[in-house]
């Protein structure tokens, strides 16, 4: 299941989404977070030294590509693999590893190359963080379609998690990256800039069948409830409140999930019930990486690789756990 936390800078989300991850790990489930925001702080936060980060995805994108292209005879190259390039017959696919916290074992040259054991359970990936040569050159969702080709690559189901922490506001729509999962959280302080970033989102996500629940955090009274409860309404899922062992996390303090105030605790299962409770729809899947396929190719693509992208979309190809990781029916 893919789950993806976005809301304003500052509002807390990447560090509700690596509570998260650490809360899904603890329960002996396999978890990939992914850091995919400018701001490369997911890491930091799971607790992991910069020595010990994985290598980014961003800066290795011909490497990724040209293993997930595998012998599809409809990409013609790595270089004519752009982000929204969807697998085909012939097409690597990724499984996700086992639990990093059950001693899991990287089984593909993508996740071995790219992915780090985090303390206490989860893998983490990474798009990797602005370079001196991209600076006024190079936009960062070049960075993040990384991302994108490792989700459309990829055949997950229940009891497996991909958590990805997002760039801010509604910058996550620069691409159709925003429709890649299973389930948003959004997370929302309680101010008008904090509902604004949710109705902004909400707005741009309604055409896509996109599931979006909201994080109250930071709330500190219950007139901030009231608050999100009048400007969000039932999209409320839970609200987190200030917890004296999440800033010592923030600090750079250690502690166990354990040590978290019940009201953490229980919002963090709150989260998980409610990515268990969704069904996966490989059908919109599918269908939607198609459409920002084709977008893509006709507004830029194309024309950036001297070829016709559509030619790359194998209509015979199904999406879902039918396919096995060589692309092949099973």
């Amino acid at each position: 299941m893919r789950v993806a936390f976005v809301g304003k800078g500052g509002s807390g989300k990447t560090t509700v989404s690596a509570l998260f991850a650490r809360y899904v790990a603890s329960r002996g489930l396999p978890v990939v977070a992914i850091d995919a925001d400018i701001n490369q702080h997911l890491g930091m936060v799971l607790g992991m030294e910069d020595q010990a980060l994985p290598r980014p995805m961003g800066s290795h994108l011909t490497e990724i590509k040209e293993w997930l292209r595998g012998d599809n005879p409809r990409i013609s190259s790595a270089a004519a693999m752009v982000k929204t390039t969807p697998p085909g017959r012939g097409s690597r696919l990724l499984e996700l590893p086992s639990a990093a916290s059950a001693g899991g074992v990287l089984t593909d040259p993508i996740h071995e190359g790219f992915a780090a054991a985090a303390p206490y359970g989860p893998w983490l990936m990474a798009t990797g963080p602005f370079g001196e040569s991209d600076l006024g050159v190079a936009c960062y969702h070049s960075k993040v379609g990384a991302v994108e080709l490792y989700l459309n690559h990829l055949v997950d189901g229940p009891g497996q998690y991909v958590v990805v922490d997002m760039t801010a506001g509604a910058d996550s729509f620069a691409s159709g990256l925003f429709t890649r999962f299973d389930l948003t959280f959004l997370v929302a302080e309680p101010t008008r800039q904090g509902v604004g970033v949710y109705r902004q989102y909400r707005e741009y996500a309604a055409d896509y069948g996109v599931a979006v629940a909201v994080v109250g955090n930071k709330v500190q009274s219950p007139q901030d409830v009231a608050f999100l409860r009048e400007h969000v309404g039932s999209d409320l899922l839970v609200c987190l409140g200030h917890s004296g062992v999440v800033r010592g996390m923030e600090q750079g303090r250690p502690f166990g999930l354990e040590d978290l105030e019940p009201e953490v605790s229980s919002g963090l299962g709150a989260l998980l019930e409610a990515v268990d409770g969704r069904e996966k729809d490989w059908e919109r899947f599918g269908r939607q990486t198609v459409e920002f396929h084709l977008r893509n190719a006709r507004a830029w693509a194309n024309r950036a690789t001297g070829e016709d992208l559509a030619a790359q979309i194998d209509p015979d190809f199904v999406f879902g756990p039918q396919i096995t990781a060589a692309g092949s029916p099973a």
